[in-house]
């Protein structure tokens, strides 16, 4: 097949198809900043009525005054001139920004925004604006992507382990990614800081949400398909657990490479190369497969129902997970020491073993893992990964600390250990609101701080920056950021309320912390620079599909996103898919964690 090549414009309202079912094509996809002189970019899939409602409108022409309308239905209810934001150079030099706020109206309908500068004319993309917004809207198809990526054949019924001559039965779970049939928990864990929790955050979020949050799932017909669907990851949790206690952490072929045997085992570097390490730590997933398995018995004792497995066998599980892994972790971590991660996913399995037990001997561990936590917070709120000084940035849950925080408060019964874990969070809050708004930052982008890696560790000079640098301690992996901002989206909204704000900005929050936790799911849906939503299935434009290195396109699946440039160390600059198709994962592809996160967040968004 002839090399196609696809700029943005071309995209139009849908994305590339092309049939899995015939042979994969060769092609060229390249996606370029938009070239129009006057944009308005939006959330393309909806905005909650009382909630934070903004445009941000980019303009490469003569100056001149601007003035905008906002239509609801076809006709307008606001308008006035466009706010001039801050001088931004970074990602589209000779560009200004100005923002539209439409926060006020609150009436329900399909609105846009129209702009005019000078001789220019532009008009956004349409959006729905209602109650429990996103998750009203796309909640059914959300959930619906993990029914899609159930993975099922019958041969992980009996897969080798690496290195050894027994064999297990791991079937079931879901496939990883769109070009990724392999089944995490985690990966990158021989790098030590960039664990990201996969298969067992999905779990646990389907769980929770089915079991603490009943009422909002039933009013959109979804109880009984998030009940089946968190007792299809428990099952899957179930099987991975050995007999002697801890899970299994991958399930993987190489990514699906010819002639490569698909076995239970761990993964290093760019060229996969196997090893040994496929006992899950807590960081590496086992934490949060243990927070699954305690909420799955709840929810099994809730509703009467369970999977394959009982509600019994859920909670035995997660408890004899948990007492293996609080006698070995440490062995089970590449470098043999406790981190960051290991600390708040522990918390989360101690919160959730508490919450299905009531046992005191939970909440004491579950004491000792957030002291550890807070005790790596500096004095700005920002935390450190290590024993030493080197920064917590994650590119998948960099809100999963404040998060673990807020559930621990939830079984703290004395008041003066849950005023400091309240403290905590407060200071976390402050430290993302301070360092994304330190600079210009027109559409709010949740920024990082972090090291460049030098002989393969990170050192030297703290930076900050929009995206994960891609000099790093994976050697390879660095990706868009949707799970990242659905993360600190869902903390921010659910800190916020733990620290009693009762604010009127939406989502019961002060006008910062709103703005702040609706602007990181707006990128992700469609007000980005590209003007791309890349969740599937929604709003004007999608990614493209590039079979060759980004596989399959679910509805519901959210791709990788937007990242630094290539090239750029730091991750400074901005790019979407520019080529070549070998690499094009690293920002068309669908990866669970996004999907988790997001349901998880427009979850927390709305009222039950």
């Amino acid at each position: 097949m002839a090399a196609l090549t696809l700029a943005l414009s071309s995209l139009l309202h849908a994305p590339l198809a092309i049939s899995a079912a015939s042979p994969t094509p060769t092609t060229t996809v390249s996606v370029s900043l938009p070239a129009e002189p006057l944009l308005v970019q939006i959330n393309q899939v909806a905005l909650e009525r009382q909630g934070p409602k903004r445009a941000i409108v980019e303009y490469a022409g003569e100056a001149g005054e601007g003035s905008y309308s906002v239509l609801r239905d076809g006709k307008p209810v606001q308008t006035g001139n466009l706010q001039p934001l801050q001088p931004f150079a970074e990602w589209s030099p000779g560009k200004r920004y100005f923002s539209v706020d439409f926060s006020d109206v609150e009436q329900s309908g399909q609105y846009q925004v129209d702009v005019r500068i000078g001789k220019q004319h532009a008009v956004s993309a349409p959006v729905p604006v209602r109650d429990n917004a996103v998750f009203a809207t796309a909640g059914a198809q959300l959930l619906g992507y993990f029914q899609r990526s159930r993975h099922t054949d019958d041969a992980d019924r009996d897969l080798r382990i690496f290195q050894a001559s027994r064999k297990v039965n791991v079937w079931g779970g879901w496939q990883d990614a769109g070009g990724d049939k392999g089944k995490y928990l985690s990966h990158l864990g021989y790098a030590n800081y960039f664990n990201p929790q996969q298969a067992s955050m999905a779990a646990w979020v389907l769980a929770y949400g089915a079991h603490a949050r009943k009422p909002l799932f039933a009013a959109q017909g979804l109880q009984k398909q998030v009940e089946d669907e968190a007792f299809w990851g428990a099952d899957y949790l179930h099987r991975t657990l050995d007999a002697d206690g801890y899970f299994y952490t991958t399930v993987f072929d190489q990514w699906g490479t010819p002639g490569v045997e698909r076995m239970v085992t761990g993964y290093e570097g760019a060229a996969g190369t196997f090893t040994t390490l496929y006992r899950s730590a807590f960081r590496a997933g086992g934490g949060m497969a243990i927070a699954a398995l305690a909420r799955a018995s709840m929810l099994a004792r809730q509703t009467g129902r369970h999977g394959e497995f009982d509600g019994a066998s859920y909670l035995a599980d997660a408890q004899r997970a948990y007492e293996h892994l609080r006698q070995f972790n440490p062995q089970y971590c590449a470098d043999g020491k406790e981190n960051i991660i290991d600390d708040y996913t522990a918390l989360m399995a101690l919160v959730e073993l508490h919450n299905a037990t009531g046992e005191q001997r939970y909440l004491d561990d579950a004491r000792t893992r957030a002291a550890s936590l807070m005790a790596r917070q500096q004095a700005d709120g920002g935390f450190i990964s290590d024993g030493g000084s080197r920064p917590y940035y994650h590119a998948a849950e960099a809100g999963l600390p404040v998060i673990s925080l807020s559930a621990y408060v939830d079984i703290e019964t004395d008041q003066t250990r849950r005023e400091r874990a309240l403290g905590a969070i407060g200071s976390a809050l402050k430290h993302e609101l301070a360092i994304t708004q330190s600079v210009a930052n027109p559409y709010g982008y949740a920024r990082q701080r972090f090291q460049l890696t030098q002989d393969g560790k990170a050192a030297g000079e703290v930076l900050e920056g929009f995206f994960i640098p891609h000099r790093n301690e994976t050697g390879y992996w660095w990706q868009g950021e949707s799970a990242r901002l659905a993360s600190l989206s869902a903390a921010m909204v659910i800190g916020g309320r733990k620290l009693a704000a009762n604010g009127k900005a939406g989502y019961g929050l002060t006008a910062d912390q709103a703005g702040y936790a609706q602007s990181q799911i707006d990128w992700t849906l469609g007000r980005n620079p590209y003007g791309i939503s890349m969740l599937y299935g929604f709003g004007q434009k999608n990614p493209p599909t590039v079979l060759e290195s980004a596989g399959e396109m679910f509805n519901g699946g959210i791709s990788n996103g937007i990242t630094g440039a290539p090239g750029s160390d730091t991750g400074a600059g901005i790019s979407f898919a520019p080529g070549p198709d070998s690499e094009q994962w690293r920002w068309v592809e669908q990866w669970i964690p996004h999907t988790t996160w997001m349901l998880f967040a427009v979850v927390a968004m709305s009222e039950d």
